[in-house]
């Protein structure tokens, strides 16, 4: 399914954590617990589900809005609608957003080792900002270092030029 017709952006709410958490354990080896996810719902993050027309979901993310800057703490696509655009259209969704409140940088840990999601990134115009080390569990004792990326939301006296 590609991105567009029949395709919306709706609140995540506590009766969807069942859903949400089938999807994050395939997603992911290090999933988020239920628990982050009720968390992030409680304190007002911007947590939104992507469905098509039948409501079926192609991805989701959490947002936690600061001063003059938004975080950006999960962004998944689920994995058999991946590479059709969803990420990028949820990108645009809460930069869109961003620029609402006046924030002024869109910020995101990524794991060093996904090469895939910092190309995407990259790709989107979010910049290398620094590095976290030992951020992410990596397995019974591990760790593993998050690449910090930063993305300057645009204000609309941008676009008008």
């Amino acid at each position: 399914m590609k991105p567009g017709g029949g395709v919306s952006l709706r609140p995540i709410q506590l009766h969807d954590l069942d859903q949400l958490m089938a999807i994050e354990a395939v997603a992911y080896p290090f999933p988020w617990s239920r628990g982050n996810f009720i968390d992030s719902i409680v304190a007002g993050y911007r947590v939104c589900k992507r469905v098509d027309a039948d409501g079926q979901w192609l991805g989701y993310f959490v947002a936690m809005a600061g001063v003059d800057e938004t975080h950006l703490l999960n962004l998944t696509v689920v994995p058999q609608h991946q590479h059709q655009g969803h990420a990028r259209a949820m990108l645009d969704e809460l930069v869109r957003w961003s620029a609402e409140r006046a924030a002024a940088r869109l910020w995101l840990e990524v794991r060093a080792s996904n090469l895939r999601a910092q190309a995407l990134y990259r790709r989107y115009g979010f910049r290398d900002a620094g590095q976290r080390r030992g951020y992410y569990p990596a397995g019974p004792t591990g760790r593993e270092n998050a690449i910090v990326m930063s993305f300057d939301i645009p204000r609309p006296s941008d676009a008008m030029e």
